[in-house]
Order: C-alpha cells, then sequence, then structure tokens
C-alpha cells in the first residue's frame, strides 16, 4: 500500500487510561516543529495552530491536555514528525452497547432491516433473553462429563417468546408474519470442516423489501437474523430513522458507520465478559477471513483527511485558515487477512489455538470488514500502520 495515498494530514490518539496521547502532522502541513502550536482550549477543544491553519480538535467532556505537556519527538521523518501529549481525564466515558447488550425482557421490540429501513419483525417482547454458550463449548464437553456427549447432535433452539444471544446473532422463533417481510431461499453451502465437506444446504432469510440477506433459518422454526443486518428498536422510541446512525454522508458510508460501530461495541463486549482479545473471523462455513487482535478499548482518535477525502462530515471547513473535527471513542486492533499467503504460519497457528475466539458474520459483512480495515490502515501514519506482521486499524464506536 502507498504511504501517502490515503494518509491524513493530521492523526490525534488519546489514550484515556494511560493519559497520554500521539499527534501526528504530515510534513506537507508543516516543515519545522517550532512553527506547531499545540494548545487546550476552553470546552475540552485541543487547538494545533500552523503557519496555513488552525485546526481544532472537539474532545469528549472531560477530558483536555495538560498544559506544557507537549513533547516534540526526536523521531522525526521525511512523512511528517509528532508529538507525545499528556492528558486529563476527570471521567472515562463508556462504550456503547451493541444489540446484544441492550435487550431486555418484557419490552416490545422492533426489527427493521439495516439496508432499507423497512420493519421485518414487529412487536416482539420477550419472556427470556439467554445468552448462547461460548462458541468454543463443544471443544470443553468432555471435560464437563464422565459419559457420553449428552448435547451431540443436539441444537439449543429458542421457544416462543425467548430470544437466544449469539456473539453476532439472535435466534428467533418464526411467526406467521414472517411471510409478509421475510424471502427464504435455498442456497448451497461447502462446510470448511471435514465432515461436511461434501457440502449442505443453507436456507438464507432476506428482506422482502430490498433482497439484503438478514440472517439464516436454522430450522422450521427457527431464525438467525446477524446484528451486523438489523436494527433493534424498543416501540417507544418511535419510527426509526436509519440516517440517524450515520455521521458521514458520503455514499454508503452510512452502512460502514453501522457495521463498524455494531463489530467494534460487539468486541468491547466480548472483551469485558470473557477476557477474550483475539478473534477469527468466520463465514457461515466456518472460513476463516480475518484475524483480528484486540490491543486498546480507551483510545479516541481525531483525523483531518486531505482534500480527496474531505466530504468526511467529521471535518467543518466553513474557511480556508481553521479547520475542526471531533474525536471519537474507538478501539485500536491489529489484523491478519487470512488470503495473504506469506502469513500463512501464522494463521496456521491461530488456527489450533483454542484461545482464539470464532466469530460468525454473512460472507457480505467479511468482505466489508476488510474493507474497512483496510482504509482505515491507510489513513494511518506509515510508521504506525504495522506492529510485526499484523496491521493496524481503528474502530470507531
Amino acid at each position: 500500500m502507498e504511504e501517502t495515498a490515503h494518509q491524513d494530514l493530521i492523526f490525534l490518539e488519546l489514550r484515556g487510561k494511560l493519559q497520554t496521547g500521539l499527534l501526528f502532522i504530515r510534513s506537507d502541513v508543516v516543515r519545522d516543529d517550532a512553527d506547531v502550536q499545540i494548545e487546550s482550549k476552553q470546552d475540552s477543544v485541543l487547538s494545533v495552530q500552523t503557519p496555513d491553519r488552525t485546526y481544532q480538535v472537539k474532545l469528549t467532556p472531560a477530558v483536555s491536555l495538560v498544559e506544557t505537556s507537549c513533547q516534540r519527538s526526536p523521531g522525526n521523518t521525511q512523512h511528517g514528525s509528532h508529538f507525545r501529549l499528556r492528558l486529563k481525564v476527570e471521567q472515562p466515558t463508556e462504550a456503547p452497547c451493541s444489540v446484544i447488550g441492550q435487550l431486555r425482557v418484557n419490552v416490545t421490540y422492533s426489527f427493521l432491516c439495516q439496508s432499507c429501513g423497512s420493519m421485518v419483525l414487529q412487536d416482539r417482547a420477550f419472556g427470556r433473553v439467554l445468552p448462547l454458550p461460548n462458541g468454543n463449548w463443544n471443544a470443553l464437553v468432555d471435560d464437563w462429563c464422565c459419559h457420553p456427549d449428552p448435547f451431540a447432535n443436539k441444537k439449543l433452539l429458542p421457544r416462543d417468546g425467548d430470544c437466544l444471544l449469539g456473539d453476532t446473532f439472535l435466534l428467533l422463533a418464526r411467526d406467521s408474519s414472517c411471510e409478509q417481510t421475510l424471502v427464504l431461499e435455498e442456497k448451497s453451502l461447502q462446510k470448511a470442516s471435514a465432515e461436511q465437506k461434501h457440502g449442505s444446504k443453507h436456507v438464507m432469510v432476506s428482506c422482502r423489501s430490498c433482497s439484503a440477506a438478514l440472517g439464516e433459518e436454522v430450522t422450521a422454526g427457527v431464525l438467525k437474523f446477524y446484528i451486523t443486518e438489523i436494527l433493534v428498536k424498543p416501540r417507544d422510541d418511535g419510527e426509526c430513522d436509519i440516517t440517524q446512525l450515520s455521521l458521514e454522508s458520503e455514499p454508503n458510508s452510512e452502512r460502514q458507520r453501522f457495521l463498524e460501530q455494531t463489530l467494534a461495541s460487539r468486541l468491547v463486549e466480548l472483551s469485558s465478559a470473557q477476557s477474550i482479545f483475539r478473534f477469527s473471523i468466520q463465514t457461515p462455513d466456518d472460513k476463516a477471513v480475518i484475524l483480528l487482535w484486540l490491543l486498546n478499548t480507551d483510545s479516541l482518535v481525531a483525523s483531518f483527511p486531505d482534500a480527496a477525502a474531505r466530504a468526511d462530515s467529521f471535518i467543518s471547513a466553513d474557511n480556508k485558515e481553521h479547520q475542526s473535527c471531533r474525536a471519537v471513542k474507538a478501539v485500536k486492533v491489529l489484523y491478519i487477512l487470512c488470503s495473504d499467503s506469506k502469513l500463512k504460519d501464522v494463521v496456521e497457528v491461530w488456527e489450533k489455538d483454542i484461545s482464539v475466539h470464532p466469530l460468525l458474520l454473512p460472507q457480505s459483512s467479511c468482505e466489508e470488514l476488510q474493507k474497512l480495515l483496510m482504509s482505515s490502515t491507510s489513513r494511518l501514519p506509515a510508521f504506525l500502520r504495522c506492529m510485526n506482521s499484523y496491521q493496524v486499524a481503528y474502530m470507531r464506536m
């Protein structure tokens, strides 16, 4: 990947727990470090003054720069320079919950297609909202039981009024209303596991309005919906406006923002609840696509893209001498694309490690996530893009 093709003019990462920060400025923005002034304004605003213009970053509440703490790093390169900062964090911000973290019993929900906003399930209230076992639970059955596996060839399925929560999906009982809003289509999948190497029939569940794939049919009476494909709204919230989830105005950015926020929030939940930090992103046929290592969950990031990408509405450019953006909470991840033949040995080690947690996503979402991660990497300063064999990316929440 070219070092400056999509690289941001200015990149800022703040670490809430460590109360430190890193500011990178590209060489074509300022050539002499002495020409840069960094100071903290009122209302949690960080100001970066260069000879040509002033860049302002709106931080989250209760986060500010410690005055006189800015230090120029000696490791300046031909691509730019960077500064170390110290922060004052009065109150850490909480990570937003994913759909799975928000569902409650005795609350009426509506389920909508994320692609078009059409209602797919209406007025669903659950008497039980229960988590499914960990994705690796089958491997531990021998340690639990002194007799043959009682769960062999058995599926955990919801009853009427149940909602079962997987790592990236919901299991719901099917009812008569599904006929008007959903389409079921049989497809053939090539399973990666040896026992199903000849392929199996697979029933996809799609939105009747826009044909977007939402999940799968588990049995004739049970449907699986992936959290990357649906919106879930409590009935009291009124109509769902999917544009409220978007912070950008570029084509397809609405979908990208939703996918990024949904997966980042879910990674944080899993790491917090189960101390899991390494994930294998897999398609429904159990094929690993991305190996993901969750590194930091307390980052705030902000950036100023160059002119080619300035349609991003994180950036406000009311005049040529002043630009502003807001810092957003993000997770920092390391990742490897399993298709990279040069890293075959690393992929094989991960595949044999039972501490690596599998996360199933639709094929299309796996491809979108891959593009999203690669785009994030390409915008980083060159010296921050790699860590050993891994690529570095940020996922905003």
